[in-house]
């Protein structure tokens, strides 16, 4: 989908529909629907009438009037106007809008109590995550798609703050589809070796830096703990480190130097704690971390925050065969730390331990955040549309929490409990990699930490929210692309 800014008013433009937006409990029509219902001799606001439209969020409706297809978007109660409520607006008006066949539409920045900025931005987010699609496998696609959208913004005083607004959500929207496709595609078709190729072209097509150690080089650099994971697979594992540095910076001189990991298990089977069939039915989104991060990279460049960001994933598969790594095994990771193996289906923990020792050894960031479908505990907790955040310092589990808030992502902070590090404890190695059944999310985040050492460390479990069984109002069901928006906010807010 094409987005282009038009400094006119929104009936001046010609598209196949136009998208208008109505606060709920108002009678008077705002100024986009009123010039419509005065072309149309008032059968705008008899047609609403009629329907009873109520303007609820993520509530629309349609109609034809003086020859034009008008998509009337519910925003609410005024006085409750948030980034999100236009996000879902703007999402079911153009799904609206392309199930009634438009390829063309026009669409007013919607409401009025957000600066115009932020609304551009949600609009824009919005009519992107709204209608995607993931339809590579089919033979037979949809004949029906929005190929256009035109924002309108008569006033050419507020052009400029509603084109950067739209850039900055286009991106955002873009940025998280990416991350999309990357989870939907089957693990067949996305091996390590195809996530590292993957990653290769989005570092050539945006100019970022980028280094793929294959298993010789990971093991010269002791990374006992990833490689212990993927001795099982006949695939072999790549480490991926990608580098965005701010224009006209050198390496080391940015306001800030952040290490994102991602956990990038490419297809979970359990290794020799195998599991269900059910259980492992949807686990090639055990990379969701890993498209998150390359998400975020990819967009680094078009909205050039002022910070260096170094992007780390570990990509493996974990399978069970004669050279997996067995129940009781004894692993070491980078930093010298050895770690029992007391499950081999927690092996997501053990390709990040070693993430993270690179990223304290090779990249000295000032902080670090890590991002993976971790933990089954973090669902019962918190279910599946929030993500779980557990944090070493609690300023950059702040930042986070308000980025997410204003990505309109749900994050609810877990407390590291120290005296649950017990739980890890090992007769025969320095850890174990897993504990009790209860507080699993919390133990798992303690094993991390262990291994973030004294750098200022968070981590996002989004095992609930990375997929989705049915439709959801910014996303079909699969892929939700979760954390790229947050991360990205984060990495963007001074």
């Amino acid at each position: 989908m094409k987005v282009a800014i038009a400094t006119k008013r929104l009936d001046e433009v010609a598209a196949d529909a136009v998208v208008a937006g109505l606060y709920a409990d108002e009678k008077t029509l705002p100024d986009a629907l009123a010039r419509f219902d005065r072309a149309a001799g008032g059968q705008v606001r008899r047609v609403l009438e009629a329907e009873r439209f109520k303007a609820k969020v993520g509530e629309v409706t349609h109609l034809h009037a003086n020859g034009r297809r008008i998509v009337v978007a519910g925003l609410g109660p005024r006085a409750e106007t948030t980034a999100e409520v236009l996000r879902r607006a703007a999402a079911a008006a153009l799904r609206r809008a392309r199930d009634l066949g438009a390829r063309s539409v026009a669409a007013e920045v919607l409401g009025d109590r957000l600066p115009a900025r932020e609304r551009a931005q949600a609009l824009a987010e919005g009519a992107v995550l709204g209608t995607y699609g993931f339809e590579q496998y089919k033979h037979e696609k949809a004949d029906r798609a929005v190929t256009d959208l035109t924002v309108t913004e008569p006033d050419a005083r507020r052009a400029r703050e509603v084109a950067d607004g739209v850039q900055r959500g286009e991106t955002f929207g873009r940025a998280t589809a990416l991350a999309r496709d990357l989870v939907n595609t089957p693990a067949r078709d996305l091996s390590p070796a195809a996530l590292a190729r993957a990653a290769v072209r989005l570092a050539r097509e945006r100019r970022l830096a980028i280094r793929v150690f294959d298993r010789a080089a990971c093991r010269r650099l002791g990374m006992g703990a990833f490689l212990g994971v993927a001795s099982g697979s006949a695939e072999p594992p790549r480490f991926i480190h990608l580098r965005y540095t701010p224009d006209g910076r050198t390496v080391g001189r940015a306001s800030r130097r952040i290490a994102l990991i991602g956990k990038g298990i490419t297809f979970d089977s359990g290794g020799l704690d195998l599991k269900t069939s059910e259980g492992m039915l949807r686990m090639k989104y055990d990379m969701s971390g890993a498209a998150a991060v390359l998400g975020v990279m990819g967009a680094l460049p078009a909205l050039r925050p002022g910070v260096e960001v170094h992007g780390l994933i570990a990509a493996t598969e974990n399978m069970p065969s004669g050279s997996a790594i067995r129940p009781g095994d004894v692993l070491r990771a980078m930093n010298g730390t050895t770690i029992e193996v007391g499950n081999t289906d927690a092996e997501g923990r053990l390709t990040l331990a070693d993430a993270l020792c690179y990223a304290v050894r090779r990249v000295a960031p000032d902080e670090i955040v890590d991002v993976a479908t971790l933990t089954g505990a973090c669902v019962v907790a918190l279910g599946p549309l929030c993500a779980g955040l557990l944090a070493s310092d609690q300023p950059l589990a702040g930042r986070l929490l308000r980025a997410a808030e204003r990505a309109g992502e749900l994050v609810w902070q877990l407390p590291l409990i120290d005296e649950y590090k017990e739980h890890l404890k090992s007769e025969v190695a320095d850890l174990n990699n897993v504990g009790p059944r209860g507080g699993g999310a919390i133990t798992a985040g303690l094993f991390l930490k262990e291994f973030a050492g004294a750098t200022p460390w968070a981590h996002l479990d989004i095992a609930g929210p990375a997929f989705t069984e049915k439709d959801l109002p910014l996303a079909p069901k699969g892929a939700t692309g979760v954390a790229v928006r947050t991360l990205l906010t984060y990495l963007t807010t001074e």
